[in-house]
This record gives structure tokens, sequence and C-alpha cells, in this order.
């Protein structure tokens, strides 16, 4: 019951981390007695976050206020599906008298493991950018392309395409050019039972130059995604976010927290010591490497050179063109680009 339950005095950051623990966005929150007060979900936290407001801040005035439930003592499964779909929620708390949470149900519990509701699911092209050296991961990447490093049992491209198909996505493009014959082996050796097709580039294009080869192949809005990092997030709000907003380009950004362990020195201007700041705590949102494109947006890349993918968001909002952000928690974004980062990763696929 820990990981649905919330306090409206704990921090928007302790509610990200624990709706990353849990496949439904959402919490229960309770007062002091336990008894049932509101709900949020990761929308209302993403509004939060967007309108300027501090992780550091609490969920008081961010939560509903009308959360929807049911008593034990009038559970019925029909109703509670009925509440599920036509209300859009994966989560319902199991109230007693008292208002007391007794019990949860979800989406899997109530319809089976029979993966997302039919509104969740997506039918809309991946571009997967798998052509870099990997210099960062060297000297494993001398051996292996960075796409098929191994984390838990599976390739992180493995993993990043097996979180795209649970929402019914089917079409992948691989950008390609380094080791590109071991990565072509790979999927042939494969034989994977939805689409996939590569662009190869000859020559290096940065993050966002080989897009330009898929220009004729893409006339709807597009994941794109690097190749080192796994996001967990819903990829079906995710892209309504993109066009509901009416976004050229919709980038992910993980909410970090950097903890500084020193006492930092602010100066007034004229070199004298204003204050110092014991060790204090910054929060960034950092660009995640997982984007939604809008096609037009392509024409923008120049052929065969390089090019990358800040400088086609700079490019898109010098002609006055919109770019969105969509923050995820800190759990939600791995990254295996950087050894340290790759052992973090590791180490969660071991224990969980």
């Amino acid at each position: 019951m820990k990981d649905i339950t919330i306090h409206p005095g704990a921090t928007i950051r302790q509610a990200m981390e624990l709706m990353g623990r849990r496949s439904e966005k959402v919490l229960a929150v309770v007062n002091d007695e336990r008894i049932l007060v509101g709900a949020l979900s990761d929308g209302d936290v993403r509004r939060y976050i967007l309108s300027g407001g501090d992780l550091s801040g609490t969920i008081s005035g961010v939560y509903k206020r009308d959360p929807i439930f049911v008593y034990k003592d009038d559970f019925d499964t029909k109703i509670i599906k009925k509440l599920m779909t036509n209300k859009r929620i994966s989560l319902i708390p199991i109230l007693d008298k008292n208002k007391e949470i007794v019990d949860f149900v979800t989406w899997e519990k109530i319809f089976g493991n029979s993966g997302k509701p039919e509104r969740q699911q997506l039918n809309v092209p991946v571009v997967i950018m798998a052509g870099g050296r990997g210099t960062r991961l060297e000297p494993f990447t001398k051996i292996l392309p960075k796409p098929l490093i191994p984390v838990g049992d599976k390739t992180v491209i493995d993993h990043i395409i097996d979180n795209f198909r649970a929402y019914g996505i089917n079409e992948f493009y691989l950008t390609i050019h380094y080791m590109s014959k071991i990565i072509r082996a790979y999927f042939e050796e494969k034989d994977p039972d939805y689409t996939l097709q590569f662009a190869e580039e000859h020559e290096p294009r940065g993050t966002a130059g080989s897009l330009r080869l898929l220009e004729d192949k893409l006339d709807e809005p597009f994941f794109v995604s690097n190749c080192d990092i796994v996001i967990e997030a819903d990829y079906t709000d995710l892209y309504h976010f993109h066009e509901q907003n009416s976004y050229d380009i919709t980038l992910v950004a993980s909410a970090k927290q950097f903890n500084i362990p020193y006492g930092i020195c602010e100066l007034n201007g004229g070199g004298s010591l204003q204050e110092i700041k014991e060790k204090p705590v910054y929060n960034f949102l950092v660009n995640a490497g997982l984007y939604v494109l809008n096609p037009s947006v392509l024409a923008f890349i120049p052929d065969n050179q390089l090019f990358h993918i800040t400088q086609l968001i700079e490019e898109v909002k010098e002609i006055g063109g919109s770019i969105g952000v969509y923050p995820v928690s800190e759990q939600a974004w791995l990254d295996v680009g950087q050894w340290s980062e790759y052992r973090k990763t590791q180490e969660l696929f071991e224990n969980n």
C-alpha cells in the first residue's frame, strides 16, 4: 500500500519517485489519519513543473480533491470496469466506511495482463539513432556497437524497441554507421516480428543529420530515440501531449537533482562575499534523448552534413516554431551512454 499513497506534505520529487516504481502513474493522497483526501497523477505533476514549480515544493496545492474510489461493501467488478474505461484511469482505491484505504485495483487486476487499454495503443513510426561510435563506453564499444550493449538479459536496443512495442508500435527505423554490418547481422539473425528498416550514413551526421535520409518515409509525427537510453514513460500520453499542444518538436526531460557537497560562495558583484550557501541542492530538467518530431522539421536538416538535434531545435525556434518539454522523473530515465550510468542501470536490472 505504501507505493500508492502519499501525504499532502510530501514534495513533488518524492511523488515522482513513488510514481517511478509503478506502471500506474497515480497516487492516492492520504492525511495523518490515513483517510483518502485526494489523488495525484503524473499529469498534475507535469503541469506543475511546466508552470515553473520547484521540485522541492509540496503536493498540497497540486493534487485533486475529488478522487475516484469505491467502498469495499459496494465493490462490483462491472462498476470498476466502467469507471476505469469512462474515466480513463488505471488505479482505484478501495475504502472502508471510514474512508481509509484497505485495498486498490489496477487495470491489470481487472482486465488481465492483456497489454495497454485500447486508447493507449499507437500506430506511429519510431526512429532510433544507432550510428554513433560510443566512445564514452570504450573499450566495450571497440568490440560491440553501442546499440548491442547488454543491459540485464537483453541488449539496450531491444529494451528500447520492447518499450515501444508495448504500445502497439510496429514500425521502426534504425540509422546506422559504426559497425553497421554487425547491427544488420544481429537483426537478420533475430528475425523480428515487427517492421525494421535501416538508414545507413556513409559518414557521421551527428544526432539529427541522418534523419534527412528518412524524409520521404515519414509523413506523420514520429518518435526519435537515442540508442543508449531507456525511458519508462507513457508514450501515448507523450504523443498526445505533442499533438494537443501543436508543438513542432517535443523533447523528454528528466528532473535531475544535484547536491553540492560544499559551501558555495556568492559574490555581490564587487568582489566581496554576499553569502555562503551551505551544501545547496539544485534541480534541473535534463534533455533525456527522446523526442517527438513533426515531419515538416526535417526540411531544416542539411544534406550530407554533421547536424545535431540541438541545432534543429534552434532552427525551428528561429522561424517561430514551438518546442515542447515533457518532464519525467529521474528514475524514469536510464542512461547507458557512459560507464558510471551504465553500471547503475545494470545494477537496477539485476536487482529487479
